[in-house]
C-alpha cells in the first residue's frame, strides 16, 4: 500500500510541485519515492514496500516506456494474471503486482477491471494515445481523489497532496457540510474542497482532451438464492478460509486487528499468523484488551495492546482529523487510529474485520423490518397518525419512536447507519442553509435499483454504497496509512460477496440475531 499524486500538463517548476505534493503524503509511504514528468503528466509516489520488495519501485513502465502506472493497494490474484500475460508475449521485468497491471491494461484496455482481485486505486497514462486512465476498486476500500484547476486536472490518494500545487484554490464546499449535518460523513461525490470530487467505487475514469468520462463497471447485486442452513454455513467457511489465506500474500510479516466482534475473531482465528493488535479505553466498558488477551491464547497467537488514556483521547483529534482530510463525526476513528499506530510497531500489514456488517446482515438495525412487522400490516394512514399524535406529545415515552418509524417506508427513514440531523433541523443550525439535497434525493436512485428487494435487502444495498464507503472505509484507510500501516479487509474480496449476495434473508437477520449464518460459520473457530 502506498500513495501517489499528480497532474496532468505543462507548468513551470513542474519536478518541485510534485515533489511539494509527495511530501504531503510520505506517511502513505515512507520507505522510497519516485517521479515522473513530460509536458502531458506529472506523477509522484511514495512507497509502502510489501510485495516485490527489491524491484517494486514506481512510477512503473512498459517494455517500450509509452505506459506509466502509479498504483496504492495490492492485486491477490496477480500471480495467475501473470502467467496469463506471459503466455501471451509479454515481459515482465519485476516481482511486483504493480507490473501485471500495466501488461493487463496492454492487453484489454479498459475492459481489464474485472479480472482483477484487491483492492486499488490506480492512474495509467498512455503516451500514445495521450490519455490518463484511472480506477478504484470494488467497493472503495482504496481512495482516489481528483479536481480540474486551471486546466490542469490534479488527482491523488489523498486531498492533502493538491495544497500544494499552485493553481488549486482551497475553498469550503458548503453544499457538502449541510449534507454532512445529516449522514454524518462527506455524502457526495464533491468533497469539503470546492472542486474535489471522490471517484465512487466500481467506477473508472477517462481523462482525454480536457474532458473527464465516467463509467461504472461494477455493481453490488443481490440475488438470493435457495439453499439449506448447512449449505450455507459451508459456503460461507469455504470462501472466508480462502480470502484470509489470498490475503495473507505479501513478502513481509501480516498481523490482525482483534476486538471483541465476532468479525476481526473470525479473521484472526483462522489468519495463521503471529500477531494480534488490541485497544481499549481506560473504563471497563470500553475496553475488549481482556477478550482478545483470551483468544488469542487459544489459537496460540501473541496480542499487543495498549489502553488509551483520556488525555491521548483528546489530544489526538487535532492529527486524526488532519490525517482525515474531510470531517467525519465516527468517535471509532479514534480507537483505529491507535490500533494501527500499535500494529504499526510489529508488521507493515494488518487484518481487519470491516465489511462483514454489511455483506451478511450484521448491524441490529437490520432487524427493525422484523421487529416492526406486525405493526405495518396497519393501513398506513393510521399509522401516520399515530405517529403524528406520538410526536405531539412533548415527553419521551416507551414506543414513542416505534410509533414514529413504523409510519415511514424503509426509503423515508433509513439512510445508513447514522441519521442526525433532518433538513429542517439543519436548516437551523446553519447560518447560510444552501437547503441542496435532501436525504432521499440522495438515496433514491439506489433505493430504486433494489425496489423489488426486501426491507433488509435494501438496507445492506444502501449501506454498501453509502456508510461503507463514507465512514468504514475512509476511516480504515486514513488512520491506516497516518501510521504507514496497509490494512487489508478480507471480507471486502469479490469472491466473498458472489456468496454473500446469494444468501436468504433469514439466514442474515432474525429476531434473535444477526449475520446468522456467518456466525455458525465463525463459531466453528
Amino acid at each position: 500500500m502506498c500513495g501517489f499524486c499528480g497532474f496532468t500538463g505543462d507548468i513551470a517548476d513542474r519536478e518541485n510541485i510534485i515533489i511539494g505534493m509527495m511530501n504531503k503524503i510520505i506517511h502513505r509511504g515512507p520507505d522510497s519515492a519516485g517521479t515522473h514528468s513530460d509536458e502531458d503528466v506529472t506523477m509522484g509516489f511514495r512507497r509502502l514496500s510489501i510485495i516485490g520488495l527489491e524491484d517494486g519501485s514506481q512510477p512503473m513502465y512498459n517494455e517500450d516506456g509509452s505506459i506509466v502506472i502509479c498504483f496504492n493497494g495490492e492485486i491477490y490474484n496477480y500471480q495467475p494474471i501473470k502467467e496469463m500475460l506471459i503466455e501471451k508475449g509479454h515481459v515482465f521485468k519485476s516481482h511486483a503486482d504493480t507490473e501485471v497491471l500495466i501488461h493487463l491494461y496492454e492487453e484489454k484496455g479498459e475492459e481489464m477491471l474485472n479480472d482483477l482481485r484487491g483492492m486499488f486505486a490506480f492512474a495509467i497514462y498512455d503516451m500514445k494515445n495521450k490519455k490518463l486512465f484511472a480506477a478504484r476498486d470494488f467497493f472503495g476500500i482504496k481512495p482516489f481523489y481528483y479536481g480540474v484547476f486551471n486546466n490542469h486536472m490534479l488527482f491523488g490518494s489523498e486531498i492533502k497532496s493538491f495544497l500544494a500545487f499552485p493553481d488549486f484554490k482551497k475553498e469550503v464546499n458548503t453544499v457538502a457540510l449541510e449534507n454532512y449535518l445529516t449522514f454524518q460523513y462527506s455524502v457526495l461525490d464533491e468533497t469539503f474542497f470546492k472542486g474535489v470530487y471522490k471517484l465512487k467505487p466500481g467506477h473508472y475514469l477517462v481523462y482525454k482532451d480536457g474532458k473527464i468520462d465516467i463509467k461504472r463497471y461494477f455493481q453490488p447485486k443481490f440475488e438470493p438464492e435457495k439453499a439449506g442452513l448447512q449449505d450455507t454455513i459451508k459456503k460461507i467457511e469455504d470462501v472466508m478460509l480462502d480470502s484470509v489465506k489470498t490475503h495473507k500474500i505479501s513478502d513481509v510479516e501480516v498481523g490482525s486487528f482483534l476486538s471483541s466482534g465476532v468479525d476481526s475473531s473470525f479473521v484472526a482465528a483462522t489468519f495463521k499468523g503471529d500477531k494480534t493488535f488490541t485497544v481499549g479505553f481506560d473504563y471497563e466498558k470500553y475496553n475488549e484488551i481482556g477478550y482478545a488477551e483470551k483468544l488469542s491464547e487459544k489459537v496460540g497467537i501473541d496480542n499487543y495492546s495498549k489502553i488509551i488514556s483520556t488525555d491521548e483521547y483528546w489530544d489526538s483529534l487535532g492529527k486524526i482529523q488532519y490525517h482525515m482530510d474531510e470531517p467525519l463525526a465516527d468517535p471509532a476513528a479514534i480507537a483505529l487510529y491507535f490500533v494501527s499506530q500499535t500494529a504499526s510497531k510489529y508488521v507493515k500489514v494488518s487484518m481487519s474485520g470491516e465489511g462483514a456488517d454489511e455483506f451478511f446482515g450484521g448491524y441490529n438495525i437490520y432487524k427493525e423490518p422484523l421487529d416492526t412487522a406486525g405493526y405495518r400490516k396497519l393501513p398506513k394512514g393510521l399509522r401516520k397518525c399515530l405517529a403524528n399524535a406520538a410526536q405531539a406529545v412533548p415527553f419521551k415515552f416507551k414506543g414513542k419512536n416505534f410509533l414514529i418509524r413504523g409510519s415511514k417506508d424503509i426509503e423515508e427513514r433509513f439512510i445508513g447507519n447514522a441519521f442526525m440531523f433532518n433538513e429542517k433541523e439543519r436548516a437551523k443550525i446553519l447560518k447560510n442553509p444552501t437547503g441542496k439535497y435532501n436525504h432521499k434525493e440522495l438515496t433514491k436512485p439506489f433505493y430504486d435499483k433494489v425496489k423489488d428487494k426486501d426491507d433488509v435487502t435494501k438496507m445492506q444495498y444502501i449501506d454498501i454504497n453509502f456508510w461503507l464507503i463514507g465512514d468504514i472505509l475512509l476511516k480504515a484507510d486514513k488512520m491506516s496509512m497516518a501510521h504507514s500501516l496497509e490494512v487489508r479487509v478480507p471480507f471486502l474480496d469479490k469472491e466473498v460477496f458472489n456468496v454473500a449476495r446469494t444468501l436468504p434473508t433469514k439466514y442474515k437477520v432474525n429476531k434473535s440475531n444477526t449475520k446468522y449464518a456467518m456466525r455458525k460459520a465463525a463459531n466453528q473457530y
